[in-house]
This record gives C-alpha cells, sequence and structure tokens, in this order.
C-alpha cells in the first residue's frame, strides 16, 4: 500500500476526487529546530547587526503571536464602526491596525477566509441568474452602453445569495452573438470590463495626478472618481464591489490598476498624508511650500505674491478647486491660518473617496466575508483580488535600447543576469525605479516608450541612475556582476520618492525657471 511506512495515522476520501490524511507533527521542521539563517536581506535595514539568535527569538514571538491571533479570532469583534467602547474594543481596533496586519502571518487571514467562502458557496449549481448584454450595435442603431453598465443594472438587484459561486457567478446571454456562455463569455466580458473601467469610455475611476502629470509613481494607477455621488454611480460603485468579491471566489484575478490608497481604504485602513504623496507628489509639494514658506523669507506682506490661493479651496484629485470645509470659500487664507488650511487640505484629501469606497466594500460585503480583511494589508488585499504580476525579462529585453554601449557588451550581459536572477518583487522595484510603474503590458505594442540603457561616464561601481520620464537607466562601469547587482539591488531599494518638496514655491516665486528633468537618483 503507498501510504505503508509512512508514519499516517488516518486516510479520508473527499468530494471532487480529494483525499486528506494524518500524521504525527514534524518537529524537525519546525521553527524552534531550524538552523538560523546566515544573512539578512538587502531590504530589512533596520534588522543588519542584530545578531542573529536575536532575530530568531523575534521572528518566534512573531510566529507564536500569530498562532494566538488565529487560534482566538473569532472571539474579535471585526466589523468597522463599532459602537462599542472600552479597553476590549481599543485592542481589537490594535489587532486589526495597519501595523499589526504587516506581522500577522498569512495562515491567519487566509485559512479563515477559505473555510469561510467555502461554507458560504452555493452549491448545485454551474453558474447564477442569467444577465442580457449588447456589445454590438445593429441595424445601425447606436453604440450601446458600456458592458459595465449594463451588467451591473442588472447585477445589483439579484441576490447576494445567488452569485456565490465557485465558478460563473452568472451567466452571460449575448444579444446578436451566436455564443454560448460556457464560461468563456463570463471571462470575456469581465475583462473587457477592467479595460473600459481603465479607459475614457467610463468615468467611474480616474488616472492618478501623477498619471495627468506624468511624474512620480502609480502612473498606471487608478482612483476611485470622488465627484460621483449620484444613487445611480453608488450603485456602480457598489457592483464594482461585487466583482472584486467574485474575484476572490471563483479565483480568477482582475486586471485592475486601483491605486494603494485605494486598496486601503477597501482593506478598512485610513489613509495618511504618505499615501496621498504616492498618487500625487506635486500636491504635496505644494501643501509643503505653503506650510513651510516662512523658511524661505516669507511673511504677512509678501505672501500672497507667492501663493496665488486666496481662500480654504483646495484641488481634488481629478484638478477641481472645492471648499475644504463648509464655507471655505469664503474664508480667506493667510500667512497666519496657512497651517490650519494645510491641516483641513490634507484631512478633505484622505477622505475624499472614503463615500465611494464604502459603496465599493459594501458590494465585495454581499459576495467575500469582509470582516476577516481586517487583517489584511493593501497590498495583500490587492494579491487576493489582482494576483501577483509578473514582469517579464523577456519583454523587457524586445523593448530594451542601447546608447553609449553595445549590445553584446560585458556590462549589457551582467545587467539582464542580474534581472533575471531578482526576484518577481525586485523586478517590479526595477521597472519602478526606471519609469515609476509597476506593471508592464501583455502586448509589446502597448509600451508606449523603449527602456533605454545608457552608458555615463562615471567612477567605476557607483550607483546606477534612472529617469522615470523618459524610461531610461544610466550605469556607469563596473569591476564585476558581483558589484553591478549589489548597487542595483540598493538602488531600487531604497530610491522610493522624488524630492519635489519646493515645487510649488520655486514655482510661484520664479515663473521663468524652467523645470528640469526629474531625476530617481541617488549619489554614491
Amino acid at each position: 500500500m503507498a501510504f505503508s511506512g509512512k508514519n499516517i495515522s488516518k486516510v479520508t476520501a473527499g468530494r471532487s476526487h480529494s483525499a486528506a490524511w494524518a500524521t504525527s507533527a514534524d518537529t524537525s521542521s519546525s521553527l524552534g529546530e531550524s538552523e538560523p539563517f546566515s544573512t539578512v536581506p538587502a531590504q530589512y535595514t533596520a534588522l543588519h547587526g542584530i545578531p542573529n539568535h536575536r532575530l530568531r527569538d523575534r521572528l518566534l514571538l512573531l510566529n507564536n503571536f500569530s498562532n494566538l491571533i488565529y487560534s482566538s479570532w473569532r472571539l474579535f469583534n471585526l466589523q468597522p464602526n463599532s459602537s462599542d467602547l472600552g479597553t476590549v474594543n481599543s485592542g481589537e481596533k490594535c489587532i486589526t491596525s495597519s501595523a499589526m496586519r504587516s506581522i500577522l502571518s498569512p495562515r491567519v487571514f487566509t485559512l479563515p477566509l477559505v473555510r469561510t467562502i467555502g461554507k458560504t458557496m452555493v452549491q448545485g449549481k454551474n453558474y447564477g441568474p442569467q444577465i442580457v448584454v449588447k456589445r454590438i450595435a445593429i441595424g445601425g442603431k447606436k453604440r450601446p452602453k458600456t458592458i459595465f453598465s449594463q451588467i451591473s443594472s442588472q447585477v445589483v438587484k439579484l441576490k447576494p445569495a445567488d452569485l456565490r459561486l465557485p465558478a460563473r457567478a452568472w451567466k452571460v446571454k449575448l444579444i446578436g452573438e451566436g455564443a454560448d456562455d460556457a464560461g468563456g463569455v463570463f471571462d470575456d466580458t469581465i475583462t473587457e470590463m477592467c479595460q473600459e473601467l481603465q479607459s475614457d469610455v467610463s468615468d467611474l475611476l480616474i488616472p492618478t495626478p501623477n498619471s495627468l502629470n506624468d511624474i512620480g509613481y502609480n502612473r498606471d494607477r487608478y482612483l476611485l472618481n470622488p465627484n460621483l455621488s449620484d444613487e445611480e454611480h453608488m450603485q456602480q460603485f457598489k457592483f464594482l464591489g461585487i466583482l472584486l468579491g467574485v474575484a476572490v471566489r471563483t479565483k480568477k484575478p482582475l486586471d485592475l490598476h486601483l491605486a494603494p490608497a485605494i486598496w486601503k481604504l477597501l482593506a478598512g485602513l485610513s489613509l495618511t498624508p504618505e499615501d496621498i504623496e504616492e498618487t500625487d507628489v506635486l500636491y504635496m509639494s505644494s501643501i509643503r511650500g505653503i506650510r513651510d514658506i516662512d523658511e524661505q523669507g516669507v511673511n504677512e506682506h509678501n505672501f500672497h505674491e507667492v501663493i496665488p490661493i486666496t481662500c480654504f479651496e483646495s484641488q481634488s484629485s481629478d484638478g477641481q478647486y472645492v471648499p475644504i470645509l463648509p464655507g471655505g470659500k469664503s474664508m480667506p487664507l493667510t500667512f497666519h491660518n496657512r497651517k490650519e488650511y494645510v491641516e483641513r487640505a490634507l484631512l478633505y484629501r484622505m477622505n475624499e473617496f472614503c463615500k465611494q469606497a464604502e459603496a465599493v466594500r459594501s458590494g465585495m460585503a454581499s459576495i467575500i466575508p469582509l470582516p476577516i480583511l481586517s487583517f489584511y494589508t493593501a497590498e495583500r488585499l490587492e494579491q487576493l483580488v489582482c494576483g501577483i504580476p509578473e514582469i517579464s525579462v523577456s519583454l523587457l529585453k524586445q523593448v530594451a535600447r542601447y546608447r553609449e554601449i553595445e549590445e553584446g557588451h560585458r556590462l549589457i550581459q551582467w545587467l539582464w543576469e542580474t534581472i533575471e536572477c531578482f526576484t518577481n518583487a525586485e523586478r517590479i522595484l526595477f521597472l519602478r525605479f526606471v519609469c515609476g510603474r509597476s506593471r508592464l503590458p501583455v502586448n509589446l505594442t502597448d509600451i508606449g516608450q523603449r527602456l533605454q540603457i545608457i552608458r555615463v561616464d562615471k567612477d567605476e561601481d557607483t550607483l546606477p541612475t534612472s529617469q522615470t520620464c523618459f524610461f531610461q537607466l544610466r550605469i556607469p562601469n563596473y569591476s564585476s556582476q558581483a558589484v553591478m547587482a549589489e548597487k542595483l539591488r540598493y538602488a531600487i531599494l531604497n530610491c522610493r520618492s522624488i524630492d519635489m518638496d519646493n515645487y510649488m514655491l520655486t514655482r510661484n516665486t520664479d515663473n521663468t525657471m524652467e523645470v528640469e528633468e526629474e531625476d530617481d537618483s541617488i549619489q554614491g
């Protein structure tokens, strides 16, 4: 028998050709018996210099803490905005805080989610209710509505319990097309909806300000449109949440590039000024310029010669000027109340998507157990819904162009060998370093710029630099591939922001000054 001599005490057969068996725990591979690690990964700079045995003790503590949370998570009130008061509720909020979520072991949130989804799954059906979609104009009639608006108007009226299926939450009937939905049409329409949401045919999502200004990070990401708050659009935001929930249930990732700030809100976390800067670096630069303008010698007499804003209005994420508090349009901005203005402006920006995000979360809650997401970080929630984007080295090679160096040069060979040895997470960081984006399009023709690899005349073995506006990587000469790998890894791990703090002040004090090309560089 195949199981003989394997220390197996029980075997159980399940549905769907599955089996499980029980055996005694293998203590030899437990954390307490494992060999101490020899080196600390480069990205954990705060841990460098700490003895390995102390790091091992800390890891044991974190592991035991995760085990404790895993064994008792059912006792916590994970509902947001709970009215319960007292130290118990404060402790629960601490457990689900952003800092705590990042140190929890994946089993704390993965297994409860999988089990809860399994227990609430509709059994005995291959697909959910049928909906009708018209994708093509027939007989010279006007172009039909977007697929997203057609499906959302029908799905939001259905019972949520009927949509909790493992494969097709609904069956699509296409008008004027001969396709029969055996799964392919369902998948195809979801793909098209994601494309619509991230195009000009839909206004539910808007590009980040960094995208419009072509500066900073997250230029390939989208925000919820804060100006859409009528009932029709709230229903569409709710359907977007249903779509996210269906992706989790069906394990079919969505090609949806929401900004990290939005994923954070969907995970039930509050935004910080750092989150705003991740999507709008110029706005945060202007805010800091107003707050610290006295350091530049500006006072109450020449304040408005430098700052053109006259009242408590500020730009929203879509570029419109809006009051940042009731009656803000009639409240003058002065040198003396500028810090209050900055606080109000930041508070507005950190809450401008809350109404739309709550509508999305309500849609998610109808499909998946939302309280368990209280253990998820924004990054893990995005991976749950969208999967992990793979950065293809072969695709990067196809779009690469070389300046001041030949393709067959040893530096180029070392570079590609280094990137191939990177983990996918490091490749994403590399891509962010050279172009400010975190994903590449699937089709080669969709890449608007070519990756320019330029050899520069700098001291040997110094750090590489990049220009994200032009998709450029600038490399000096290196004495070995090992040195190149070390320098490149340091650059992508540590160059995470662009210094634009004085942009607003500089622009307003000297309109004739030319803005230089942004240069994501670290001096070696």
